[in-house]
C-alpha cells in the first residue's frame, strides 16, 4: 500500500492507472475532510456520508482527468463533493418549488386528496422553505432563486445579476446557511 510519503498527484496518477491501493491512501486521506465539508453544506450527516462515497466514485472514475495546474489534488477532490453538494441542494430546492407550485394551482377533481400526516408535512416544510427565502435579503434571495429555481449555474447567475462570480458565490453560500438555520430552528 502506498505509504504517507507519496504526494496526492503520485496517488492520483496511480489511481487513474486503477491502483486501488492508491485510491484508498486517498480516500483515508481526504475523506474526513470532504464529510466536514459535505456537513456543513448539507446539514445531514447521513446524506453526506451518501454524497462522500458518489465523490469518491467519480474520484475514481474520472481520475485521469485530474490537471495538476489547474488544483491541487486535495482542491480537486473537494471541487467534485462541493458541487455534488450544490445538485443535490439544487435537487431539494427544485421540488420545493415544484411542491409549492402545485398548491398555488387550482385543484381539479383527480388532485384532491385528503390531507393525510405526510402532506401536511410537505405542506408545513414547503411553507417553512418559501417563509425562510421571504426573510433573506434580496441580493441572496435573488442569487438563490436563479440557481436553484431556474437551474442556472453560477457563472449564469453572475451574468444575469451584472455582479461579479465571486459575489455570487459568496451570496449563495451565506444565503443557504441562513437557510439551514431558519429551517432548523423550530
Amino acid at each position: 500500500m502506498p505509504g504517507p510519503e507519496l504526494d496526492d498527484a503520485v496517488l492520483l496518477g496511480r489511481t487513474a492507472r486503477g491502483d486501488r491501493d492508491a485510491f484508498a491512501a486517498l480516500f483515508d486521506r481526504h475523506s474526513p475532510l470532504v464529510l466536514g465539508l459535505l456537513v456543513r453544506m448539507l446539514g445531514r450527516r447521513a446524506e453526506a456520508e451518501e454524497l462522500l462515497q458518489d465523490a469518491f466514485l467519480q474520484v475514481w472514475r474520472e481520475a485521469e482527468r485530474y490537471r495538476p495546474e489547474a488544483a491541487s489534488p486535495r482542491g480537486w477532490i473537494l471541487m467534485i463533493a462541493r458541487s455534488r453538494a450544490i445538485d443535490r441542494l439544487r435537487s431539494h430546492l427544485a421540488r420545493e418549488r415544484r411542491e409549492a407550485a402545485a398548491v398555488r394551482e387550482e385543484p381539479t377533481a383527480a388532485a384532491v386528496a385528503p390531507a393525510g400526516p405526510e402532506r401536511l408535512e410537505r405542506r408545513e416544510r414547503r411553507e417553512r422553505v418559501l417563509a425562510a427565502l421571504a426573510e433573506l435579503p434580496p441580493d441572496q434571495r435573488a442569487a438563490i432563486e436563479h440557481a436553484f429555481f431556474q437551474g442556472l449555474t453560477h457563472r449564469e447567475v453572475a451574468e444575469r445579476l451584472g455582479q461579479p462570480l465571486g459575489t455570487v458565490k459568496s451570496r449563495i453560500l451565506l444565503g443557504m446557511r441562513k437557510l439551514r438555520e431558519s429551517l432548523e430552528t423550530p
